[in-house]
């Protein structure tokens, strides 16, 4: 039997496996409770870059938000560096609130588009 989050999980899969039909790279959020993490996966599973609360020296200082903003902020600069500006948003079974939406609203700012 699964449990909700897994159920949550599964669903946003699908749809994004249906819908990404132009085969755009992904960006694959975790987040726990002290850091959250951010990777560009290709279509065929590798993880092309990835980044993090924890590639910061001195990130203590900041709350939650807006270390998802610099996170967001500096992965979307390594994304733009390596030629990749359309991705497909990929929150897992986390809802669209909070640290998740200010990674993603950080990384459109700095020119992403998805």
């Amino acid at each position: 039997m699964l449990t909700n989050y897994e159920r949550r999980k599964y669903r946003i899969k699908g749809n994004i496996a249906k819908n990404n039909k132009s085969l755009r790279p992904k960006i694959a959020v975790f987040r726990s409770n002290k850091n959250i993490y951010a990777q560009l996966v290709s279509v065929e599973g590798k993880v092309l870059q990835s980044f993090s609360t924890l590639s910061f020296e001195d990130n203590k200082k900041a709350n939650g938000i807006e270390k998802a903003k610099m996170v967001g902020k500096a992965f979307a600069e390594l994304c733009l560096k390596d030629g990749i500006t359309k991705v497909v948003f990929d929150k897992g079974a986390y809802v669209y609130n909070g640290r998740v939406k200010a990674l993603a609203e950080s990384c459109r700012e700095a020119g992403l588009s998805f």
